[in-house]
């Protein structure tokens, strides 16, 4: 750890093998929390590089439950977190919508970190038992459409950084890595970044690693379309900016997606999308993050094609009855 330190003092960045081979040893706890903080405020000072990234997700993959899903064509939604705007739980409920649509979804996520309900705290209110048993992922994924890992139960690596990143209190690398380690390697994922930097980095990470991608950016600062303003997506295919115009929707404001102050205000937004209850804002925005989802594996359909599969899905009452499926397996 030293030598990588005096090479980052240098100004020198690291090589994907270096930062894959101190994930490795950090598992082994061969580091104290000292040379752990130095390590992370040294990357975050200058700003972390693809191969440095890509290095700490293979050292993550490698120490980590895998699950193999190869055979299935699955997507995962999650944004980066940590962009401090405290929406409602925008990408699990996108999700769901996405399932109900026919498309199957692997989602990974955990508890909120920048906001009162992450992904693992609005499905545990309804019940959900977390598991890494591949039969019932695989069973939750055939009948539900969708199946959720909580990502405590498969990156392991994440435990023994988790007290000094909890001290340094401020974002690390290690706040990016978590979309990018889903244990089953999905073959297509939309990813929410917080801002236009976070955007570039990420579609170069995609790049490298091969998979079919859509990257997305608010330009207010949401890590999510927020329709709060214009944003930015790029794909294997295109980079472009829309406008909430452009998707047939009009602009809303940052209270109408707001989560409100705890666990249980967030979940009654959730719910109320799914059953049709909700405002016209927090549908639109759903409807949103659900057709750029389904956009990244129908490279074909046009946003509005997207946008209509994704109404129907919601309107129908299809995402409602994939929800309860995949809470009666997983409950």
């Amino acid at each position: 750890m030293k030598q990588y330190l005096l090479r980052l003092i240098e100004g020198e960045t690291l090589q994907r093998e270096d930062t894959h081979h101190i994930m490795l040893n950090v598992t082994k706890e061969q580091y104290s929390e000292h040379q752990i903080a130095a390590l992370l405020m040294a990357l975050q000072t200058r700003g972390v590089t693809v191969d440095e990234l890509l290095g700490f997700r293979d050292g993550l993959l490698e120490t980590g439950k895998y699950v193999n899903f190869e055979d299935q064509n699955t997507l995962d939604i999650v944004g980066t977190g940590g962009d401090g705007k405290n929406t409602f739980n925008i990408s699990t409920c996108s999700a769901f919508v996405i399932a109900g649509a026919g498309y199957k979804v692997t989602k990974h996520g955990n508890g909120g970190s920048t906001s009162v309900s992450g992904a693992s705290n609005v499905l545990q209110g309804h019940g959900v038992k977390f598991t890494d048993n591949e039969d019932t992922l695989r069973r939750s994924l055939d009948e539900a459409g969708i199946c959720y890992f909580h990502a405590p139960l498969f990156a392991y690596g994440m435990k023994f950084v988790g007290s000094t990143r909890r001290a340094l209190q401020v974002p690390t690398c290690f706040n990016l890595l978590g979309p990018l380690v889903n244990p089953c390697h999905p073959k297509n994922s939309l990813h929410g970044t917080a801002n236009q930097s976070q955007l570039r980095l990420y579609t170069a990470v995609h790049q490298k690693i091969g998979d079919k991608y859509g990257v997305v950016t608010s330009y207010d600062g949401y890590d999510e379309i927020s329709l709060t303003s214009g944003f930015k997506m790029t794909t294997n295919h295109f980079e472009k900016v829309f406008t909430p115009k452009d998707l047939g929707f009009n602009y809303v404001e940052p209270m109408d997606i707001y989560g409100g102050q705890t666990a249980e205000e967030a979940m009654k937004i959730f719910d109320s999308v799914l059953e049709g209850t909700c405002t016209e804002a927090q549908k639109n925005v759903i409807l949103a993050n659900a057709a750029c989802g389904i956009s990244v594996m129908e490279r074909n359909l046009s946003i509005e094609e997207s946008v209509a599969i994704a109404r129907e899905s919601l309107e129908s009452g299809k995402a409602l009855r994939a929800f309860k499926k995949f809470v009666e397996i997983n409950g």
